[in-house]
Protein backbone atom coordinates (compact mmCIF):
# COMPACT_ATOMS: atom_id res chain seq x y z
CA UNK A 1 0.00 0.00 0.00
CA UNK A 2 1.30 3.44 -0.93
CA UNK A 3 1.31 6.70 0.93
CA UNK A 4 -1.92 8.21 2.13
CA UNK A 5 -2.85 11.86 1.91
CA UNK A 6 -5.38 13.54 4.11
CA UNK A 7 -7.74 16.28 3.07
CA UNK A 8 -10.50 17.93 5.08
CA UNK A 9 -13.96 18.30 3.64
CA UNK A 10 -16.67 20.83 4.39
CA UNK A 11 -18.06 18.73 7.23
CA UNK A 12 -14.57 18.59 8.85
CA UNK A 13 -14.43 14.79 8.59
CA UNK A 14 -11.06 13.58 7.37
CA UNK A 15 -10.87 12.15 3.88
CA UNK A 16 -7.95 9.85 3.14
CA UNK A 17 -6.73 9.47 -0.44
CA UNK A 18 -4.74 6.32 -1.25
CA UNK A 19 -3.89 4.01 -4.12
CA UNK A 20 -6.59 1.44 -4.95
CA UNK A 21 -5.94 -2.21 -4.12
CA UNK A 22 -7.63 -5.45 -5.12
CA UNK A 23 -9.41 -5.44 -1.76
CA UNK A 24 -11.36 -2.35 -2.92
CA UNK A 25 -13.26 -4.30 -5.57
CA UNK A 26 -16.38 -4.86 -3.45
CA UNK A 27 -16.58 -1.19 -2.47
CA UNK A 28 -16.13 -0.07 -6.08
CA UNK A 29 -18.85 -2.49 -7.22
CA UNK A 30 -21.14 -1.03 -4.54
CA UNK A 31 -20.49 2.57 -5.58
CA UNK A 32 -20.55 1.93 -9.34
CA UNK A 33 -23.66 -0.23 -9.00
CA UNK A 34 -25.68 2.69 -7.61
CA UNK A 35 -27.93 4.27 -10.28
CA UNK A 36 -27.16 7.70 -8.80
CA UNK A 37 -23.50 7.09 -9.68
CA UNK A 38 -23.44 5.05 -12.89
CA UNK A 39 -26.02 7.28 -14.57
CA UNK A 40 -23.48 10.10 -14.48
CA UNK A 41 -20.67 7.99 -15.93
CA UNK A 42 -19.98 5.58 -18.75
CA UNK A 43 -20.54 2.65 -16.37
CA UNK A 44 -23.32 0.13 -16.91
CA UNK A 45 -25.84 -1.34 -14.48
CA UNK A 46 -25.22 -4.75 -12.92
CA UNK A 47 -21.52 -4.45 -12.22
CA UNK A 48 -19.89 -6.98 -9.93
CA UNK A 49 -16.99 -7.39 -7.56
CA UNK A 50 -15.35 -9.77 -10.06
CA UNK A 51 -15.46 -7.10 -12.79
CA UNK A 52 -13.74 -4.62 -10.48
CA UNK A 53 -11.15 -7.15 -9.34
CA UNK A 54 -10.24 -7.73 -12.99
CA UNK A 55 -10.07 -3.98 -13.71
CA UNK A 56 -7.92 -3.35 -10.66
CA UNK A 57 -5.60 -6.28 -11.48
CA UNK A 58 -5.25 -5.02 -15.05
CA UNK A 59 -4.28 -1.56 -13.84
CA UNK A 60 -1.32 -3.10 -11.95
CA UNK A 61 0.01 -5.08 -14.91
CA UNK A 62 3.71 -4.38 -15.60
CA UNK A 63 4.15 -1.27 -17.72
CA UNK A 64 0.62 0.07 -17.14
CA UNK A 65 0.82 3.79 -16.27
CA UNK A 66 -2.73 4.05 -14.92
CA UNK A 67 -3.31 5.58 -11.49
CA UNK A 68 -6.38 4.53 -9.51
CA UNK A 69 -7.06 6.33 -6.23
CA UNK A 70 -9.57 5.70 -3.47
CA UNK A 71 -11.16 8.22 -1.11
CA UNK A 72 -11.96 6.91 2.37
CA UNK A 73 -13.84 8.53 5.20
CA UNK A 74 -14.06 6.81 8.57
CA UNK A 75 -12.57 3.67 6.99
CA UNK A 76 -15.26 3.45 4.29
CA UNK A 77 -14.59 3.85 0.57
CA UNK A 78 -16.61 6.87 -0.58
CA UNK A 79 -15.06 7.63 -3.96
CA UNK A 80 -12.52 6.78 -6.60
CA UNK A 81 -10.66 8.47 -9.41
CA UNK A 82 -8.39 7.38 -12.21
CA UNK A 83 -5.83 8.81 -14.60
CA UNK A 84 -5.26 6.89 -17.82
CA UNK A 85 -3.21 7.41 -20.98
CA UNK A 86 -5.26 9.04 -23.74
CA UNK A 87 -4.16 6.28 -26.12
CA UNK A 88 -1.17 4.64 -27.71
CA UNK A 89 -0.31 7.42 -30.16
CA UNK A 90 3.22 8.66 -29.59
CA UNK A 91 2.15 12.26 -30.20
CA UNK A 92 -0.43 12.11 -27.36
CA UNK A 93 1.86 10.86 -24.58
CA UNK A 94 1.52 14.20 -22.82
CA UNK A 95 -2.26 13.64 -22.32
CA UNK A 96 -4.06 11.77 -19.55
CA UNK A 97 -7.79 11.17 -19.24
CA UNK A 98 -9.47 11.54 -15.88
CA UNK A 99 -12.49 9.81 -14.40
CA UNK A 100 -14.04 10.22 -10.98
CA UNK A 101 -16.89 8.74 -8.94
CA UNK A 102 -18.29 9.65 -5.55
CA UNK A 103 -20.73 7.50 -3.57
CA UNK A 104 -24.25 8.89 -3.37
CA UNK A 105 -24.06 9.40 0.40
CA UNK A 106 -20.77 11.33 0.10
CA UNK A 107 -21.61 13.67 -2.77
CA UNK A 108 -21.21 17.42 -2.17
CA UNK A 109 -19.09 16.81 0.93
CA UNK A 110 -15.60 17.50 -0.39
CA UNK A 111 -14.77 13.98 -1.59
CA UNK A 112 -14.66 15.02 -5.25
CA UNK A 113 -12.46 17.99 -4.43
CA UNK A 114 -10.03 15.82 -2.47
CA UNK A 115 -9.80 13.34 -5.35
CA UNK A 116 -9.42 16.08 -7.97
CA UNK A 117 -6.67 17.78 -5.95
CA UNK A 118 -4.76 14.49 -5.70
CA UNK A 119 -5.22 13.73 -9.41
CA UNK A 120 -4.08 17.19 -10.54
CA UNK A 121 -1.12 17.14 -8.16
CA UNK A 122 -0.01 13.73 -9.44
CA UNK A 123 -0.45 14.73 -13.10
CA UNK A 124 1.38 18.04 -12.63
CA UNK A 125 4.24 16.99 -10.37
CA UNK A 126 4.89 13.33 -11.13
CA UNK A 127 3.33 12.11 -14.39
CA UNK A 128 4.69 14.71 -16.79
CA UNK A 129 1.22 15.39 -18.14
CA UNK A 130 0.69 18.63 -20.00
CA UNK A 131 -3.02 18.08 -20.64
CA UNK A 132 -5.81 16.39 -18.67
CA UNK A 133 -9.01 15.52 -20.52
CA UNK A 134 -12.45 14.35 -19.47
CA UNK A 135 -16.01 14.17 -20.70
CA UNK A 136 -19.01 15.01 -18.57
CA UNK A 137 -22.71 14.91 -19.36
CA UNK A 138 -24.00 18.41 -20.04
CA UNK A 139 -26.70 18.05 -17.35
CA UNK A 140 -24.19 17.12 -14.60
CA UNK A 141 -23.99 20.66 -13.23
CA UNK A 142 -22.25 19.73 -9.97
CA UNK A 143 -19.47 17.82 -11.75
CA UNK A 144 -18.95 20.62 -14.27
CA UNK A 145 -18.58 23.11 -11.41
CA UNK A 146 -16.05 20.81 -9.71
CA UNK A 147 -13.99 20.48 -12.88
CA UNK A 148 -14.04 24.25 -13.47
CA UNK A 149 -12.80 24.74 -9.89
CA UNK A 150 -9.69 22.75 -10.87
CA UNK A 151 -9.04 24.67 -14.08
CA UNK A 152 -10.87 22.51 -16.62
CA UNK A 153 -12.48 24.44 -19.47
CA UNK A 154 -15.16 23.30 -21.91
CA UNK A 155 -13.79 22.67 -25.38
CA UNK A 156 -16.89 21.47 -27.17
CA UNK A 157 -20.08 19.46 -27.00
CA UNK A 158 -20.39 15.88 -28.18
CA UNK A 159 -23.96 15.53 -29.48
CA UNK A 160 -25.70 12.24 -28.63
CA UNK A 161 -22.49 11.14 -26.91
CA UNK A 162 -23.87 8.18 -24.96
CA UNK A 163 -27.01 6.18 -24.35
CA UNK A 164 -28.24 6.75 -20.79
CA UNK A 165 -31.41 5.07 -19.59
CA UNK A 166 -32.81 4.77 -23.12
CA UNK A 167 -32.02 8.35 -24.20
CA UNK A 168 -29.01 9.72 -26.06
CA UNK A 169 -27.37 12.50 -24.07
CA UNK A 170 -24.81 15.18 -24.88
CA UNK A 171 -21.46 15.53 -23.14
CA UNK A 172 -18.96 18.32 -22.76
CA UNK A 173 -15.34 17.77 -23.66
CA UNK A 174 -13.31 19.53 -20.99
CA UNK A 175 -9.56 19.87 -20.57
CA UNK A 176 -6.99 21.45 -18.30
CA UNK A 177 -3.51 22.42 -19.36
CA UNK A 178 -0.71 22.23 -16.81
CA UNK A 179 -0.81 25.61 -15.02
CA UNK A 180 3.00 25.82 -14.75
CA UNK A 181 4.68 23.28 -17.03
CA UNK A 182 8.06 22.04 -15.82
CA UNK A 183 11.05 23.93 -17.17
CA UNK A 184 14.57 22.76 -17.81
CA UNK A 185 17.09 23.69 -15.14
CA UNK A 186 19.19 26.77 -15.88
CA UNK A 187 22.74 26.13 -17.05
Amino acid sequence: MGPRRRAVDATTEAITIRRATLSDAAALARIMGDPAVYAGMMQLPFTSEEVWKARLADSYAPGKPDLLLIAERDGEVVGSAGLHPAGLALRRRHVLTLGISVAREAQRQGVGSALMAAMCDYADRWAGALRLELTVYTDNVAAIALYRKFGFEPEGTHRAYALRDGVYVDALAMARLHPKPPALPAR
